[in-house]
């Protein structure tokens, strides 16, 4: 654990960086719907946009993890964070351009893959404990997640240029992180390095695939899907009902749910990576089924308690997964194991377009309350004791070994 001043410079220097990438990933979330009116998109095409972004970044997520084991974390993160600056530049065109709105947010999927893949291992190693090190990644990410969109809406909503200023904001943001990504030291010399094995690894020990398999990938899942449902879904299932203030509304309640994750931190710390990730899947669940009831009752107010319970389910998730996943890894797969880790979370970004998909023309209101239904009785298989000891830390210990 870092003990000098330096040390602790350089954790807050990536920190930075990683929150900046982060803050950059959620800033078209409140303009889809501007780009909604101007680019003349349907709901599916909406939700496909949104989506798009996890096309890019599932494959980065687990091709980068193994390549940082070969190579070092520095030799990707950098690199990847000029691309995330470079990316917001092209979203100034998508105001009036669908083509280069999907190839943007692709490209903003894979750069933000790498970064927060390898990122995540680099500021692990740099920190030290498991704990810890998931606890100020988890802070980083998801302050960035929750102020970009927040500060994207307001911005789109009442001042000009709604499609460009909000990523002029970022691209000053990624100069100044670049700047003291220069400071962060190589945490991964060349002989701890992996010198070959395949060129996607998933970097799950052979002795956890049962634990990931039926712990870690549900929980994983489920990071996602309750933030991307809340941010995507819900505002269109409330829009007849904002007229005037959708767009700030929508950037409100992505802010509201991830900053939200923040908060439920240190609640994983006291309830432990066993305990929390059921808690957070009922909490999920609950979001949900209230967002039914602010749909039934076109109460868009509502909105503001379900970021909240989505908020929780996904911040507790979401750290409760890194913790599993630090103590599962072994020294030399971390980058892997965490790639895979994010890679199986983003699979939630997919939800609202299969929520789209599955309502048709009748709406979302059946598909949510599907969703949460499943959302609750997963959160029941895993707190049962057969579950629970598969990731107990004695057990997580002992498969690590």
């Amino acid at each position: 654990m870092p003990d000098t001043r330096r040390d602790r410079r350089t954790v807050a220097a990536l920190w930075v960086a990683l929150f900046v990438v982060a803050f950059g990933t959620n800033v078209p979330t409140p303009l889809l719907l501007v780009y909604r009116e101007t680019l003349g998109l349907s709901s599916t095409a909406l939700t496909g946009a949104f989506a798009l972004y996890a096309a890019g970044l599932v494959p980065a997520l687990l091709l980068a993890g193994p390549a940082s084991d070969r190579f070092g974390r520095r030799r990707l993160v950098v690199p990847a964070s000029v691309l995330a600056a470079l990316t917001s530049t092209l979203f100034l065109a998508a105001g009036s351009s669908l083509a280069a709105l999907f190839a943007a947010r692709f490209l903003q999927g894979a750069a933000s893959g790498v970064v927060i893949s390898v990122g995540t291992a680099w500021l692990g190693e740099l920190v030290g404990a498991a704990g810890r090190a998931a606890r100020l990644t988890t802070g980083a990410l998801s302050a960035g997640w929750a102020l970009g969109p927040l500060s994207a809406g307001l911005m789109a909503q009442w001042l000009p240029w709604p499609t460009v200023l909000p990523y002029l904001l970022h691209v000053a943001l990624m100069a100044g992180a670049l700047v003291l990504l220069r400071a962060v030291p190589e945490t991964l010399p060349p002989q701890r390095r992996r010198r070959d094995g395949p060129l996607l690894n998933l970097g799950v020990p052979r002795p956890a695939r049962r634990p990931f398999a039926l712990v870690v990938l549900p929980v994983a899942v489920a990071v996602f899907t309750f933030p991307s449902t809340a941010v995507t879904v819900l505002p269109l299932l409330l829009i007849p009902a904002m007229p005037g203030i959708a767009v700030a509304v929508t950037g409100l309640v992505a802010g509201v749910t991830l900053l939200t994750g923040v908060l439920a931190q240190p609640l994983e710390r006291r309830l432990g990576a066993v305990r929390a990730a059921p808690v957070g899947l009922l909490s999920g669940a609950a979001g949900l089924a209230l967002s039914l009831v602010a749909g039934a009752t076109g109460s868009w107010p509502l909105l503001v308690p379900v970021a909240v319970l989505l908020g929780g389910g996904y911040g507790l998730c979401l750290a409760a997964g890194l913790t599993t996943v630090a103590r599962l890894a072994s020294p030399t797969e971390r980058g892997a194991l965490t790639g895979t880790f994010y890679a199986c979370a983003y699979l939630g970004f997919g939800v609202p377009v299969l929520l789209s998909a599955i309502g048709g023309d009748g709406g979302f209101r059946g598909p949510l309350a599907g969703l949460a239904v499943v959302a609750a009785a997963v959160a029941v298989v895993l707190a049962l004791p057969a579950a629970r000891r598969l990731v107990t830390p004695a057990a997580v210990a002992h498969t690590a070994r």
